[in-house]
């Protein structure tokens, strides 16, 4: 797997599990206390007070890796969590599968750690159609364990 990222330059990846969206989330795939507004993790954006916008921000959206050590990192953390499911890897091309309003922004804090952000103020209805364009452009590399 370290080879193909290296191999295709701009390749964002992100392990969900098997049966989840990869870029929306249903109120049973995570914890109690977390906030979702029409399938997104209000803690993934930067909302308006109201929660009917997304404004912009370059360290928040949703989260992606783009180097194998990130990526099995991850892997490893929604394996834990995700005890019964197998583990797919969703991936697009950074510059190629995302919607205008969208921009991959490196993470200042965490070497191969990518957001999905936003480069407007998007209306969350908005928001969410375009995050369902972005998951269905995307790849998928099914049981991610055996590549990694």
């Amino acid at each position: 797997m370290s080879a193909v990222i290296k191999e295709y330059e701009g390749m964002i990846l992100r392990p969900t599990p098997r049966g989840s969206h990869p870029t929306l989330y249903r109120r049973r795939d995570i914890s109690k206390k977390e906030t979702l507004v029409q399938g997104v993790r209000v803690k993934d954006w930067l909302f308006s007070t109201d929660q009917k916008w997304v404004v912009p921000h370059d360290q928040m959206g949703l989260s992606f890796s783009s180097t194998y050590q990130n990526l099995k990192d991850v892997y490893k953390l929604k394996q834990r969590h995700n005890k019964d499911k197998p583990i797919d890897i969703h991936w697009v091309l950074e510059k190629a599968d995302i919607p205008p309003g969208f921009k991959f922004v490196a993470d200042r804090t965490k070497k191969g750690h990518y957001f999905l952000t936003v480069t407007e103020t998007m209306h969350i209805s908005k928001l969410v159609k375009k995050l369902k364009l972005v998951a269905h452009r995307m790849s998928v590399i099914r049981n991610g364990a055996k590549v990694l």
